[in-house]
């Protein structure tokens, strides 16, 4: 870990959890669902979780972009509003929460890190709103976070006092390029924290980063394996499953 005295005070609790990816949940647990929230803060883990719009703005914790996976329904959760989908059983048991739902169940108990989803298609301001509404009235400690860097930066401005993180991961692309295009995209942002993805790691310029005072989470941690990995080149990690035994 390195030493947190360059860190805003309002982010430091950042590097103190561990964080449950989509909740504490496994095969009998659906992610992202209120029974997964309930194990994570029994368990004493923060909770990461998904945010996406419904058809008509407000903030679903939900993670894909269709039903199919996760219910008995079929089709894009946007094309519901969110009377809707708040009726929309989960595989599992429970039903689609919404942001103002999840955030009532934790209720400040444990750090909530809330991802903010995006697409080409898709206008993403009434999202962020919705977001920022819910969280305008929540006292615990919680940051946003998003891989696109127009959302970052619109809650620079609209929630300052918030944390806000940007979530990058190489894939495919060329180490150079990539490299390229983060850089731009942490000018662009303007983000108090980074959440790069596991295999990324280790990486100089993150390390860079964390010496300006940047804490630096990491996902999806899978194993114990990447846990030590973790442990060692970031601040925090995201994990699920084995990653947390």
């Amino acid at each position: 870990m390195m030493a947190r005295q360059a860190w805003p005070l309002d982010q430091a609790w950042l590097a103190d959890w561990t964080y449950a990816h989509r909740g504490l949940h496994d095969k009998d647990t659906c992610e992202n669902s209120p029974a997964a929230f309930r194990g994570a803060i029994a368990a004493g883990l923060g909770i990461e979780c998904d945010v996406q719009a419904s058809g008509d703005g407000e903030a679903m914790v939900f993670h894909d972009w269709v039903l199919d996976r996760l219910t008995a329904e079929t089709g894009a959760l946007r094309e519901r509003s969110a009377d809707e989908l708040a009726q929309v059983a989960l595989k599992s048991g429970g039903t689609i929460p919404r942001l103002s739902e999840f955030l009532a169940l934790v209720g400040g108990r444990v750090p909530v890190l809330i991802e903010v989803k995006s697409k080409k298609d898709a206008e993403w301001k009434p999202l962020a709103r919705s977001v920022a509404n819910a969280l305008s009235r929540y006292n615990g400690p919680a940051a946003v976070m998003s891989f696109d860097p127009r959302i970052v930066r619109w809650f620079s401005k609209t929630l300052p006092m918030r944390p806000r993180g940007l979530v990058t991961g190489r894939g495919e692309k060329q180490r150079l390029a990539f490299a390229v295009e983060r850089a731009m995209a942490v000018v662009h942002a303007r983000p108090t924290f980074i959440a790069c993805d596991i295999r990324d790691l280790p990486e100089p310029a993150l390390d860079r980063y964390r010496r300006r005072g940047m804490p630096l989470l990491t996902w999806t941690v899978r194993s114990r394996e990447l846990m030590a990995r973790a442990r060692l080149h970031a601040d925090a990690a995201i994990a699920e499953g084995a990653g947390l035994s």
